[in-house]
């Protein structure tokens, strides 16, 4: 288990700050985008880009890698802000984001970018993905560990619960879903249009162990990976309740910033509340 100390978690707290500020930045920079999903994740990579995954931006196709899928691809600007303070590629290339002939696409492409384990952003493929890298690393007897991290409106997808299933029944230990539950949707709140509850029930069902923790809080964060870290013979799922636009006290908690990027005015704004 790694050491949670109060200088990991504060490091981890600078990270995911920074994080949002870039995707404020780059965000701003394109007109559009997917802001309030983004930001709520940024506590998640953050912990898992600079304190949990075992990865090399050096060499990005090394082998014993862990792998991380964002099966909610929409919300790459915090991939790709998390990619780049990591090392995978120049920060100067954030701001093009969304621009024709980017590798910064409006969802991740893993043909145009390194680091990028896999083209999501038509929901429910990416758990489905991560699934079948866990399967690999157990047939190849390969330690590394696959991470994936999902919108709670996407576990409206059918085809989410059958990678669930499977996953469950293969007891793939290695394998860890995180789901970012801020409670909103493009369309609303996730008790209006279709609520997936009881989620973490759901989970349980298909033979997963389940940890439920505030997923903006990096302390708990670190130490639910330290505890998936120990669980054999099941696969993990961490419910992570979130703020959505979590950091910019405008955007927190409402659903018209799920696919709206800031003007030059807010972003000023939220990245001074940032600062």
């Amino acid at each position: 288990m790694k050491e949670i100390n109060d200088l990991a978690i504060q490091t981890m707290d600078e990270k995911a700050n920074l994080l949002r500020q870039d995707i404020i930045c780059m965000l701003g920079e394109a007109g559009s985008g997917h802001t309030g999903g983004s930001l709520s994740a940024a506590d998640i990579l953050a912990c898992l880009y600079f304190w949990e995954m075992n990865v090399d931006a050096a060499n990005p196709n090394w082998e014993e890698r862990d792998r991380f899928v964002l099966s909610k691809g929409h919300a790459a600007p915090v991939l790709y802000a998390a990619l780049a303070e990591k090392g995978f590629f120049p920060r100067e290339e954030l701001a093009t984001l969304r621009k024709l002939g980017s590798p910064l696409q409006g969802h991740p492409d893993m043909r145009k970018l390194a680091g990028v384990e896999a083209s999501t952003g038509s929901l429910g493929q990416g758990i489905s993905w991560a699934v079948g890298m866990a399967l690999a690393a157990r047939m190849d007897k390969r330690d590394y560990r696959v991470y994936t991290l999902l919108g709670d409106g996407e576990l409206e997808e059918g085809l989410v619960w059958e990678a669930v299933m499977a996953a469950g029944f293969h007891r793939l230990d290695q394998l860890l879903a995180i789901v970012d539950y801020n409670g909103l949707q493009i369309d609303g709140t996730l008790t209006e249009v279709m609520s997936p509850e009881p989620i973490g029930d759901k989970f349980r069902a298909f033979n997963w162990e389940v940890l439920e923790i505030d997923g903006n809080d990096c302390r708990q964060i670190m130490e639910a990976f330290n505890t998936a870290r120990q669980i054999k013979g099941a696969p993990t799922a961490i419910i992570a309740r979130t703020i959505k636009g979590k950091g910019c006290s405008f955007m927190e908690n409402r659903v018209e910033w799920h696919g709206t990027a800031p003007n030059r005015e807010q972003m000023d704004k939220a990245l001074a509340e940032l600062r």
